[in-house]
């Protein structure tokens, strides 16, 4: 998983796509994630749209375009409720995160990819496809 953190990390804004209840699709740009437990996480508020739809329909993908190419993770994510996965996404994103959640404020939330597939295209190679 390492290679798709890196390459989310460096890019710096990632874009997140879900769908809403009428099947539309919706994407929006983060900034924020972090590897906890050998797993790749993302953070939004609970009072966000995003949010809702991840509940109703957990399949999303996300991209971004970075040095020499783009990268996509399509899965399902799964909330991880526990304050320790929160601890650990505000101790490595605390300069872009602490103005705007506490880890007990209640608003911020955590989701991490569970059985997704990494899509590399890379300097312009032939994709390659990995599990995460």
């Amino acid at each position: 998983m390492s290679k798709a953190y890196d390459f989310f990390k460096k890019a710096g804004v990632f874009y997140l796509a879900t769908t809403d209840s009428n099947g539309q699709a919706k994407v929006r740009p983060f900034g924020a994630l972090c590897e906890f437990e050998g797993k790749l996480y993302l953070v939004t508020n609970n009072k966000k749209d995003v949010y809702k739809q991840l509940l109703a329909n957990p399949k999303a993908e996300m991209c971004a375009l970075g040095a020499g190419g783009w990268m996509r993770v399509t899965g399902e994510l799964k909330e991880d409720t526990r304050r320790e996965a929160r601890v650990a996404m505000m101790n490595e994103n605390e300069k872009s995160l602490s103005s705007m959640y506490s880890v007990d404020d209640n608003l911020m939330t955590v989701f991490y990819f569970e059985n997704a597939t990494v899509t590399s295209y890379l300097n312009g190679q032939e994709p390659v496809v990995e599990k995460l």
